[in-house]
């Protein structure tokens, strides 16, 4: 059975922000069709903030994800440093500290999720992030068995799959939405990087 611990948290983090870093042009040329042109530059900096940390500092995987959230929270402006750090600090209240099976992490992806429906008030169709991060943790939790890998890759082609098909829609929430009919045709940079989130978490925890 797959346990996920500490040392594979921070795998995850530092893979998220060396793609992060990779393509946060790519993620800011997005934002400027229909945002503040400002997503690859936060996601960057606050990712890099939080790649430094080193996982000896702390004592376990939820230790150190609840300090990933509140740096993303200090340090990424706009509504992605509040969203992205609660997706985080969530997850780090549902993982047990002695390291999570499958199953346990599905439950804190679905926890950290929660979360950030809660914070954002989006729902699945809005052109947001949780366009890509709800079908991920619904297909985690379809997939999920003894072993996280076939989760994890069922998460991360389903985020995908929610990432492109922002692309038609008509933003209904943030700054986005301020463009009505227009905002349709682009894809959505918060789907975008939630989707190398997960990605990076196949690639890393499973």
């Amino acid at each position: 059975m797959t346990v996920i611990d500490l040392a594979q948290v921070h795998a995850w983090l530092a893979d998220f922000a060396a793609v992060v870093h990779e393509n946060a042009d790519l993620l800011t040329d997005l934002d400027r069709q229909i945002g503040d042109a400002d997503h690859g530059a936060n996601m960057d900096r606050g990712m890099q903030a939080v790649a430094a940390l080193s996982a000896d500092d702390f004592a376990d995987a939820p230790a150190l994800l609840k300090k990933a959230g509140m740096t993303l929270v200090s340090t990424v402006g706009g509504a992605s440093g509040p969203l992205y750090g609660t997706f985080f600090l969530r997850l780090a209240a549902a993982l047990p500290a002695e390291g999570a099976d499958p199953v346990a992490f599905g439950l804190a992806l679905r926890a950290g999720l929660d979360g950030v429906l809660a914070r954002g008030k989006a729902s699945v169709g809005d052109k947001t992030m949780v366009d890509a991060l709800s079908p991920a943790v619904d297909a985690y939790e379809a997939t999920v068995s003894d072993e996280a890998a076939e989760a994890l890759e069922a998460a991360a082609r389903a985020a995908a799959e929610g990432r492109d098909a922002t692309i038609p829609l008509v933003a209904r929430k943030g700054r986005a939405s301020y463009l009505g009919d227009r905002s349709a045709g682009h894809q959505d940079p918060g789907a975008t990087s939630v989707t190398m989130l997960v990605e990076a978490a196949a690639r890393t925890l499973g």
